[in-house]
């Protein structure tokens, strides 16, 4: 075989892949903790499996102390070996500066598209009413590009929103990854 067949056929192989990864992503469960109760509170907060194939998530927190200027995020995800254990991410970030400028923050540039159609927290602070998140389907989160391989498994994802330098609230998402 020639020099070039085999340059056509490397080619052919880099750009057009034999194998095709594909993963499905499904929520199992969620939990939401109001730290401060005199700050905040969750109305709602659940799981609703529409049929065996389809969830979604969604939230209600209610804001008792109103307008909230000075929010961080920490975002930590677990993998389930013998209990979760930290797996790649734990990160924390001033929330309103990256609602102003969601590009600077390269993980959560990422990461805010999973949710922001589905969510009222799609403007920069300051915060004056309830914040919801309204039926976000576990199959958009299969459907978006996953940059790194993962592993399959059980995964948590957990969200600690910080208000003033004091923890408010905890979310844990609880999901496999087939």
């Amino acid at each position: 075989i020639s020099k070039k067949k085999d340059t056509r056929i490397l080619i052919s192989i880099i750009y057009n892949p034999i194998f095709q990864i594909t993963s499905k992503f499904e929520f199992t469960n969620i939990k939401c903790t109001s730290l401060d109760k005199n700050f905040s509170d969750f109305d709602y907060c659940f799981i609703k499996p529409v049929n065996r194939t389809f969830k979604y998530i969604s939230l209600k927190c209610k804001l008792y102390k109103i307008p909230i200027t000075k929010v961080k995020l920490n975002v930590a995800m677990y993998k389930r070996y013998n209990g979760y254990r930290p797996f790649m991410y734990n990160l924390t970030i001033d929330a309103c500066r990256f609602l102003k400028n969601p590009d600077k923050n390269t993980f959560f540039s990422w990461l805010y598209p999973f949710f922001i159609e589905y969510t009222n927290m799609n403007h920069p602070c300051p915060f004056d009413h309830d914040l919801l998140v309204d039926k976000l389907p576990g199959e958009f989160v299969s459907l978006r590009r996953i940059v790194l391989p993962f592993p399959e498994g059980d995964y948590l994802f957990e969200s600690n929103w910080i208000a003033y330098d004091i923890p408010r609230a905890r979310v844990k998402i609880y999901g496999t990854l087939s």
